[in-house]
């Protein structure tokens, strides 16, 4: 059995263990959170090196994507570089792969409709696959970019206009921690509500399920919710909140959605190769092979 990994900057209130088969294949999946604490993922990701098949690094990301450019975070790249056996992957390539295909996939097998629909993704520079799907699809989207991860009331309408805030801005903000814009350890649990009208006014709302749970309102009725890393607890939440639709785009993995990370650290293992070495044509003849497709539940 193949076991992979993760270790999270985020809540240890949100560990899991599960088994799950892919490809044919055996797999021992583990979240490790370390509730922010670097010096402790760091030591974990050491102690992992050379016994596990593959370490998935979440509640942070090692890169993000804009257009045909990916940008590194140097606190992440750092964490990473503690492991000099096992492959440590981040889930980006995921989100550039599998997450472009998610639109396509709830259109043509499940008859979604998102021609006109409005749209908010809270975070696209680290969903730019989802984002250029959404927008191809023809729906009407605002990335919260500016308002959810640096607090400015600025909203982005265009990829035009993401692509140009991520080539001005993310050389800047991979060279700072992570933490000082993105919710890591109890910070992932809190509820913060901001913006909210953006909120309110989109049908479907897609992107990193911290910066959703963090951000909503208290009445979300009847939208779409597309995102992933989702506890049993969490789907609770949403139904509270009157989500219609909970959309993972990672498949239910012992009653629950894990990180993209972990679904990469699986596919890396899969393939035998380092995730230097792996391409999209790599990855998206993986995720056909093993026919993995998002998970859709009602929740009302």
């Amino acid at each position: 059995m193949k076991q992979v990994v993760s270790i999270s900057l985020g809540s240890s209130k949100r560990n899991g263990t599960t088994t799950a088969s892919f490809g044919g294949q055996e797999f021992h999946i583990r979240r490790i959170g370390t509730d922010g604490n670097k010096t402790l993922a760091a030591r974990l990701i050491r102690e992992l090196d050379g016994r596990v098949d593959a370490i998935g690094l979440g509640g942070t990301d090692l890169y993000i994507y804009a257009g045909n450019r990916r940008y590194t975070f140097r606190e992440s790249a750092a964490l990473a570089a503690n492991a000099k056996v096992t492959p440590v992957v981040d889930g980006s390539a995921i989100k550039n792969t599998l997450e472009r295909r998610v639109i396509p996939h709830l259109i043509t097998k499940h008859g979604l409709e998102f021609a006109g629909q409005e749209a908010l993704i809270v975070c696209a520079v680290d969903r730019f696959g989802l984002a250029e799907a959404l927008v191809s699809a023809g729906s009407h989207t605002v990335f919260g970019d500016l308002m959810f991860g640096l607090g400015l009331p600025i909203p982005i309408t265009s990829l035009n206009g993401l692509s140009r805030l991520a080539n001005v801005v993310a050389p800047v903000i991979t060279q700072l921690p992570v933490s000082l814009f993105y919710p890591t350890g109890d910070k992932q649990t809190q509820v913060n509500p901001k913006f909210a009208s953006y909120f309110h006014k989109a049908n479907v709302i897609a992107g990193d399920f911290h910066f959703i749970r963090r951000y909503m309102p208290d009445n979300m009725k009847n939208k779409l919710i597309i995102t992933n890393t989702v506890t049993t607890d969490d789907e609770m939440l949403l139904k509270e909140r009157g989500i219609a639709t909970l959309v993972t785009t990672t498949p239910e993995m012992g009653g629950r959605s894990f990180g993209t990370n972990i679904l990469e650290g699986v596919l890396t293992a899969l393939s035998g190769k380092r995730p230097e070495q792996m391409t999209v044509a790599d990855y998206t003849s993986l995720i056909e092979e093993t026919g993995i497709e998002p998970r859709i539940k009602k929740l009302t």
